[in-house]
């Protein structure tokens, strides 16, 4: 008998410090190594912090891997600059036609008509609150998207809060640094408006969509809320809701685990407020795509089916309490079947509220202007000017890449 052939080696990457998420990662591909002999994948997780710095250092290198994950928005620009490949023709763009994936990630995850990515999970933006001391100042709480809050009585509530004596009504997780959170958590504060990041009928320009008066008025109202007390821009700590600081903390499912350990029954999900004509939610999180250079994708193919398998979508989001990728997978999670505690989100997911960020090779440039402008503004700078200043770095970017045409 002839020596068993050898496994394809196949590289993979994921952005996971030590944690949760990376002990899934591990778990996950022993378990797809152990299940079959005829592809091995090697997995190194490199921390988050630097992580998009090693990605673009190894493309330049010619030494990217053969799968690696990337933050939603980047997909538009890997795909353009040609660092990732299509999946259509794989097994894995056939697995998720034939189970198919929550359509926000199926749109973040194509470009120009081709699917670039799989996601084992989606996420979105809530307010988790403190009822006793919601219910102690007397603050309604929201069911559901239906009766959200309107700016008018999302704005009483902080002043009822700040009047009951709590320090800092509103944690908006500053302490995040000004980053992708800033741009997946308050634009849509401008969209809720009817502002946008970027004018989305023809990707060419921001002008009249972040610096009109509908994204003026938002980050006029984001500052006011700074000056009367109700958040603190410069905060370092991530406790300040479970601290008591504050009372409503804006931000995403991945704080649940955390926030439910401190106040148990007391921890509350409120739903976006319609600060405007309607509530907006960010959407959309780290997913999967197989390098353009990578030798053997039909290998790094069955990787990805394996992890996008209802049990492997309910491993990583029970680690990191994010939206599973599938209904099928979320009709088996604890968190997000109907009824569950973090089923809000689905719930805003499927109404209508969630909206990806801007689908445009452009992107980096889009939310390091806005970060830069937004973190100008709650510290006290002129709303119209640093908005057209981002205006005018986002324009100029698209005219560098003469409109980033299709390749």
């Amino acid at each position: 008998m002839g020596a068993a052939q050898a496994a394809t080696e196949v590289s993979m990457w994921v952005h996971a410090g030590p944690g949760p998420e990376r002990d899934v990662y591990v778990a996950s591909i022993k378990a797809f190594n152990d299940a079959q002999k005829d592809v091995k994948v090697n997995l190194v997780a490199l921390p988050e912090g630097s992580y998009n710095d090693q990605v673009s250092a190894a493309a330049l290198a010619g030494k990217l891997p053969c799968i690696l994950d990337f933050d939603g928005p980047n997909l538009y620009n890997y795909a353009w600059s040609g660092k990732i490949r299509p999946l259509d023709g794989l097994g894995i763009a056939k697995l998720v036609k034939d189970q198919p994936l929550l359509p926000t990630l199926t749109r973040q995850g194509t470009y120009n008509g081709k699917l670039y990515s799989v996601a084992q999970f989606d996420s979105g933006l809530a307010i988790w609150g403190n009822r006793k001391t919601l219910q102690a100042a007397g603050v309604r709480i929201p069911k559901g998207p239906a009766d959200a809050w309107s700016r008018a009585e999302f704005e009483d509530a902080l002043a009822k809060l700040k009047a009951a004596g709590v320090k800092v009504p509103l944690d908006m997780k500053f302490n995040y640094g000004i980053g992708e959170w800033i741009s997946y958590g308050f634009a849509p504060i401008v969209q809720s408006l009817g502002g946008d990041l970027i004018d989305r009928k023809t990707y060419r320009s921001a002008k009249g969509a972040l610096n009109g008066p509908a994204a003026v008025e938002a980050m006029t109202m984001l500052q006011g809320w700074v000056k009367k007390g109700y958040v603190n821009p410069g905060t370092k700590n991530d406790g300040d809701f479970v601290q008591g600081v504050s009372a409503l903390s804006w931000v995403g499912h991945w704080t649940y685990n955390d926030y439910r350990k401190a106040l148990g029954e007391e921890l509350v999900l409120i739903p976006m407020p319609k600060l405007g004509a309607q509530a907006v939610t960010g959407a959309g999180s780290w997913n999967f795509g197989i390098a353009k250079s990578c030798p053997a994708p039909e290998a790094a193919s069955k990787a990805l089916e394996f992890l996008m398998g209802k049990a492997e979508i309910l491993r990583i989001t029970a680690a990191n309490g994010a939206v599973p990728a599938t209904a099928a997978a979320q009709a088996d999670s604890p968190a997000y079947k109907a009824g569950g505690p973090l089923s809000l989100y689905v719930a805003q997911s499927s109404q209508g509220v969630a909206r990806v960020r801007p689908e445009t090779p452009a992107y980096p440039v889009i939310s390091a202007a806005f970060a830069e402008a937004v973190n100008n503004i709650v510290n006290g700078g002129d709303v119209k000017k640093e908005l057209d200043k981002a205006v005018r770095k986002i324009d100029q970017d698209i005219e560098d890449n003469n409109g980033y045409p299709s390749r």
